[in-house]
């Protein structure tokens, strides 16, 4: 277990916020997508909004309590939130359900992109500060990283192609629509909940390292 320091309190409070909004992001444009395409499940459930209130309701494990506690337990951060949809409107559009699936990531890439433009303009204009040999910033790095690096992590982890993931419906954004029903049918027709997350973590835990540190390089440290 990690130290409980009043600094740590304090991380972890940065770390929470930038959770909790990166979260609320994702699952509001899952909801937006869908409702334009015609799926108004998840906006009569007041989730196409960036009020984190409607989606803390529906996942409050996901987005409250195992956050907080892995955070105090192992000193990093874990959870997750979930947008309704109708899966019948999923079957009648598979492509418009791909989009839906694939809202929520974009949505934190450009959370991603914005937290990295922002930090390198504060770290060349000043307000901005990150000690290179220590590896410690300010309090404006300290945000801005947070959420350079949740968004990261969750727009690369929610892409992998496997159920219940939102790669595993994004991928019918290439099939026809009778493959995608074909598709939904096998997908749909076992219980691969588990056993895909399993190998998420699997697949995630050798590819998420090189993956960080490229993009780090590119948009962080990089200079032509």
């Amino acid at each position: 277990m990690p130290n409980i320091t009043p600094e740590f309190i304090a991380i972890g409070f940065i770390w929470y916020v930038a959770f909790l909004f990166s979260t609320t992001c994702h699952e509001a444009s899952h909801a937006l997508v869908a409702k334009l395409g015609g799926d108004e499940t998840a906006a009569l459930g007041g989730q196409v909004s960036l009020n984190p209130v409607p989606h803390i309701r529906r996942s409050p494990w996901g987005m409250v309590i195992i956050p907080i506690a892995a955070f105090f337990a192992m000193g990093s951060m874990i959870g997750w939130a979930s947008a309704p949809y109708d899966p019948h409107w999923e079957r009648r559009h598979p492509r418009r359900a791909a989009w839906m699936a694939l809202a929520g990531p974009a949505a934190n890439f450009s959370l991603m992109l914005l937290a990295a433009v922002l930090i390198r303009i504060g770290l060349s204009m000043g307000f901005a500060h990150l000690n290179r040999y220590t590896g410690s910033g300010d309090f404006a790095w300290t945000i801005l990283y947070a959420f350079f690096s949740l968004n990261l992590l969750l727009g690369v982890f929610n892409l992998l192609p496997a159920p219940p993931l939102d790669g595993s419906s994004g991928v019918m954004i290439f099939m026809s629509e009778n493959q995608a029903q074909r598709y939904l049918d096998w997908l749909h027709g076992n219980n691969y909940g588990m056993i895909g997350l399993l190998l998420a973590f699997l697949v995630f835990r050798y590819t998420y390292g090189p993956v960080e540190r490229f993009v780090t390089y590119y948009l962080l440290v990089y200079r032509p």
